[in-house]
């Protein structure tokens, strides 16, 4: 919901009967609404208009939306649409922060899962088609003809963990049930920040408190905001057609880097993702790094990750995983919000 355009309110000029006399050309604003009325005298008229007025009236409308976007003091509706998509905002946040919680304590039981969730991610991603525009992340995995797939083998434990993470979130959602797509990427993401979290703590000699300082002061928080805001997926109804992911476990470098190319990503993205391709990182790298497109952006990344802030490594990751989890999607910046009951204050005892 966003503010209300004044341009949008221009009525058609047509032909109008004369009106007592005025000196110029008036556009008198009712409730938002811009009429023009125009004297019938001078010259240039195109249908009884004439020219001089229909600018007039053109640069009032615009003179309005400056007003509106600018001046510290807005209309009533304004006041009310832009309160009304805070209230949405704070909703959408909110729930966010509890399903982060409720991933966080699931993952943190579950840590053998982190490497599947992953993969799971990537594979639902994955199966986005950019000559067609479909699939993608929109949670088609979850069926049981795609999950069974040989590329998405070892991958039901953590769409079992996902699935009971919905019935809790579902529980107190106020919103309506969180979408598959969504709580998948979301699950991702918090599977990539315990990551992170971890190589702090590692770092930090296996002491969690300074672990979790050291990350609070140099880690990478803040680069999210725009994989947060991508929150309102849909869910498709089947699964998606087969052949549109490789099996990471076999294909070639080529055949991946091929992949991540038709989907709009490459070499770079490859690299930095080597973690959603299979269990073992390193071993991954290793084979990634066979390939002369690759080798330089996985050295930079090892690099990155043995700096104390591992900023190349964490901020190149984000931006691709929420590159990648908006393939095709056409995000609902509405979802989970909810009316908020109104208040009887003549039934309050005070």
């Amino acid at each position: 919901m966003g503010l209300i355009s004044f341009l949008s309110t221009l009525p058609t000029l047509l032909p109008v009967a004369p009106l007592p006399s005025y000196s110029s050309s008036r556009c008198p604003i009712h409730s938002g609404t811009i009429s023009c009325k125009i004297d019938d005298a001078g010259s240039h008229e195109i249908n009884g208009v004439r020219r001089r007025d229909v600018l007039n009236c053109f640069g009032a409308a615009v003179s309005m939306e400056l007003v509106a976007s600018s001046s510290p003091i807005s209309s009533p509706f304004i006041e009310a649409a832009n309160a009304a998509d805070l209230i949405q905002r704070r909703q959408r946040s909110d729930f966010q922060s509890s399903i982060k919680m409720t991933l966080y304590k699931a993952i943190k039981a579950n840590p053998e899962l982190i490497s599947p969730l992953l993969t799971l991610a990537l594979n639902d991603s994955m199966t986005y088609d950019k000559p067609t525009k479909t699939g993608g992340p929109n949670g088609s995995i979850r069926f049981s003809s795609e999950i069974e797939r040989p590329e998405n083998k070892g991958l039901s434990g953590a769409l079992s963990m996902v699935e009971e993470a919905k019935k809790e979130i579902d529980s107190y959602s106020k919103g309506g049930p969180i979408s598959y797509s969504d709580l998948i990427q979301l699950a991702a993401q918090s599977a990539v920040k315990s990551t992170f979290l971890a190589s702090a703590i590692r770092k930090c000699g296996g002491n969690e408190e300074k672990g979790n300082l050291l990350y609070s002061a140099y880690g990478s928080n803040g680069q999210w905001g725009l994989f947060d805001r991508n929150f309102g997926r849909s869910d498709a109804q089947e699964p998606d057609p087969e052949g549109r992911v490789p099996n990471w476990a076999t294909a070639s470098v080529q055949e991946m880097k091929d992949k991540f190319i038709a989907i709009g990503l490459g070499p770079r993205q490859l690299a930095v993702m080597s973690a959603f391709l299979g269990p073992d990182q390193l071993a991954t790298e290793a084979k990634l790094a066979t390939d002369p497109d690759v080798v330089k952006w996985v050295e930079k990344y090892q690099r990155s990750r043995e700096t104390v802030s591992e900023t190349d490594y964490e901020v190149d990751l984000i931006t691709a995983l929420t590159k990648m989890s908006g393939l095709g999607q056409n995000i609902n910046y509405e979802a989970y919000s909810y009316a908020v009951p109104k208040i009887d204050f003549k039934k309050l005892k005070l």
